[in-house]
């Protein structure tokens, strides 16, 4: 599977998950591919999950202002 760039913001990336998981989800998904959704899921995570841990000090820190 072809590296393909990650997306520029969180909701593309669920968008893009979404649709990995559609697509393993069908009766003829092809065997070949589950290897390159998988991987390409875990980056998605990865790209999300920074995401939210970035936003949670961005948050925290303005929260942190507050006081």
């Amino acid at each position: 599977m072809e590296q393909k760039p990650l997306p520029t913001t969180y909701a593309a990336a669920i968008a893009e998950l979404e649709d990995i998981v559609r697509k393993m989800q069908q009766d003829n998904c092809d065997i070949d591919n589950l290897a390159g959704y998988t991987a390409r899921s875990l980056q998605l995570l990865k790209f999300c999950k920074e995401r939210l841990q970035g936003t949670d000090k961005e948050l925290t820190k303005l929260l942190e202002e507050l006081q």
